[in-house]
């Protein structure tokens, strides 16, 4: 051997030992070899609902994996297998509707990616997979189908046997890529496949209702907690509160096809916006104490979800739980609700329509939102009456009130007058992109103005009166981007400063409920979003103004609230009237740790209608990929195998034979 090719042979062995030591090195353990196998997707799942009659959204169909080719969806075409369908928002209503009225194309699809990206935001269709009346059946109107919501399709209020994910922006991305190079190479023996792990309990144990699933412990009950709050505080040790009570309501949970993508920006975040920044302002007024009528401002979640808020706050109000201590249903003379508000604005103008039950305490209100109205020409502000064609209000906690007794008095007012203005209504689409921030400006100053109005039962306040009632334009920009944003999110300083919270992009899906409910829950039981209005509430509604002290046993004695006490254990001791208000189905009962569904009861008419709605258990949700060989090709490298094996067997046989034989010939 020469000189030159030792140092060859030396050079090559050094470099394949360091790309073996490289190897390992990068690949220390099993999660090392795993990452390196399979990527995993970043995504928001739909998932599966169940109520007393049936179900809603999605599911595994059994109780394993599902494994399917990643495919962009063709309108045209069928499907040849089981596939996982990259669906862009284009195509999702029509996909959909074609897996409803399709069952042998329904039959191949094995899962759903939908793409993510705001482009059809600027389109003028809009997308809102909710029903055209949503909520219909608590109308307290006979004309049930009339459209509020004419582009609803309703496609998140069925039931898909198969998985479905919204992609975030860098999934998206990465799926699109995917899914070509499973084009280009249709005949290839290798193919990217997604693995869908969204195995629910329902599904597995078969409780397709929320009576058997409730039993068997599968499911847990849609609801969390209200919270409402008292301007001036409610002296509870003085004689019975005797003042007319003014109600200010608002919603604060939003739905979508994607549990974890329900933002609700418009429609109903801009409304608590606007009703938290009222608050605010009026919170700046003084002489409250000497108002005629008592604010009450109150903020329901599980709306959404058969009026879950509402009818239990009146179910409360009824049994005069401590929730509600200080309120009585007889003393209610309005009821003002505050709809979606943030897209009033038109060229230059903010725009907001009142949508009543014709009464004189509605007349009242309306009178009061006209001068409030006039306060604020000068910034654009009009208010019109909703247009006499329209069958009654529009879906809103009013209906509620007004199932419970026709005589309520009360008022919505919203951004739009005979159909929605917001086109991603229960869409993840409506999200701050889709609201104004003037615009929900313009309507907590209106609602801020008429309610002082209204309070202080004085018709002959002047403008320059009024004019002393200010919002905080620079407060609804900072709940907007706290509220609606992921940066900075609820990690956003308002927040911060009165709680901590658990997650940092906000999300206004109602949730369920943990544990027994109750007035006084214990943090760890109420959400985010909950928690924080609560002490925002109890804070911009305390008395005296800036005489706070730390937190003792004393304070609740006297009428106190410990406000911030997540922060630092102690919180801060102010006197406010405000509380939890537990939100759940009417028809449920937690009893010795277990849920029971009560029988209809025919003297609730609500209650009748109740869904129950509750959602499934799972142990985890998850969405990966990764690269598999055809079955077909492992089959041929088996057969290989095995015909390599056989030759060489005969190959050893032969040979063998012929050395011994030769063997022996020496």
């Amino acid at each position: 051997m020469d000189i030159k090719n030792f140092f060859l042979i030396l050079l090559f062995s050094i470099w394949f030992r360091s790309s073996l030591s490289g190897q390992t090195n990068s690949m220390e353990s099993v999660p090392d070899l795993q990452k390196s196998m399979y990527m995993a997707v970043d995504g928001y799942p739909c998932v599966r609902l169940v109520n007393l009659s049936g179900e809603i959204g999605c599911s595994n169909p059994g109780r394993d994996k599902v494994v399917s080719p990643i495919i962009k969806y063709k309108n045209n075409k069928g499907l040849a297998q089981p596939s996982a369908i990259l669906l862009s928002m284009d195509d999702v209503q029509g996909f959909f509707s074609r897996v409803s009225n399709d069952s042998s194309f329904a039959r191949n699809v094995g899962g759903v990616l939908v793409e993510s990206g705001v482009a059809i935001q600027h389109k003028q269709k809009g997308f809102s997979p909710a029903q055209k009346f949503p909520q219909a059946a608590f109308a307290p109107y006979l004309n049930t189908t009339y459209e509020w919501n004419p582009i609803g399709s309703g496609i998140m209020w069925k039931s898909y046997n198969f998985p479905v994910f919204l992609l975030s922006e860098s999934s998206t991305s990465a799926l699109q890529e995917i899914a070509m190079k499973n084009e280009k190479a249709e005949k290839a023996y290798t193919k990217n496949v997604a693995e869908f792990d969204v195995v629910m309990q329902t599904t597995k144990v078969g409780t397709h209702d929320s009576e058997s699933c409730l039993t068997e412990e599968t499911c847990l009950p849609l609801g969390g907690y209200s919270v409402w709050s008292a301007v001036p505080p409610i002296n509870n040790s003085s004689s019975k509160q005797s003042k007319p009570i003014i109600l200010t309501v608002a919603s604060m949970d939003a739905a979508s096809f994607f549990r974890d993508k329900s933002l609700g920006a418009d429609s109903p975040i801009s409304g608590v916006i606007s009703l938290l920044a009222a608050v605010d302002a009026l919170s700046h007024v003084d002489g409250l104490d000497d108002l005629k009528k008592q604010l009450v401002f109150l903020v329901f979640t599980g709306e959404a979800w058969g009026y879950l808020g509402s009818r239990r706050f009146l179910l409360e109000l009824d049994k005069q739980s401590d929730a509600v201590h200080g309120l009585d249903s007889s003393l209610i003379q309005l009821v003002m609700e505050i709809g979606s508000t943030g897209k009033g604005l038109s060229q230059g103008n903010k725009t907001f329509f009142a949508h009543t039950k014709v009464s004189s305490g509605a007349n009242e209100a309306l009178d009061a939102l006209k001068l409030a109205q006039e306060s604020l020409k000068s910034e654009g502000v009009t208010v019109s009456n909703a247009s006499s064609s329209n069958p009654g209000i529009p879906p809103s906690s009013l209906m509620a009130f007004l199932r419970k007794n026709s005589s309520t008095s009360g008022i919505v007012l919203e951004d739009f007058d005979t159909v929605f203005a917001n086109k991603f209504f229960h869409s993840h689409l409506d999200d701050s992109a889709n609201i104004n921030s003037s615009s929900i400006v313009a309507a907590a100053s209106l609602v801020a103005r008429t309610l002082y109005l209204l309070a202080s039962d004085k018709k002959d306040l002047t403008n320059s009166a009024l004019s002393a009632i200010n919002v905080n334009a620079s407060l609804v920009e900072e709940l907007i981007s706290c509220m609606l944003k992921c940066n900075p999110g609820l990690s956003c300083e308002l927040v911060s400063s009165y709680i901590k919270s658990t997650n940092t992009c906000p999300n206004h899906y109602v949730g369920v409920v943990l544990g027994e409910p109750s007035s006084t829950p214990y943090p760890d039981q109420v959400d985010d979003v909950s928690r924080f209005v609560w002490n925002f509430l109890a804070d911009r509604t305390s008395t005296p103004k800036g005489n706070t002290s730390v937190c003792s046993e004393d304070c609740a004695k006297n009428g106190g609230l410990c406000i911030r006490a997540e922060l630092d254990g102690k919180g801060v001791c102010v006197v406010s009237t405000t509380r939890y208000v537990p939100a759940y189905s009417t028809r449920l009962k937690f009893d010795s740790g277990t849920w029971k569904v009560l029988p209809p009861n025919s003297s609730d008419p609500m209650g009748m209608l109740d869904p129950v709605w509750t959602e499934s258990n799972w142990n985890t949700i998850g969405l990966r990929v990764y690269t598999i060989q055809e079955a077909a090709y492992d089959r041929l490298v088996l057969l290989g195998g095995i015909t390599v094996t056989v030759f060489a067997y005969l190959a050893i046989v032969l040979t063998r034979a012929y050395i011994t034989k030769a063997l022996k010939q020496d």
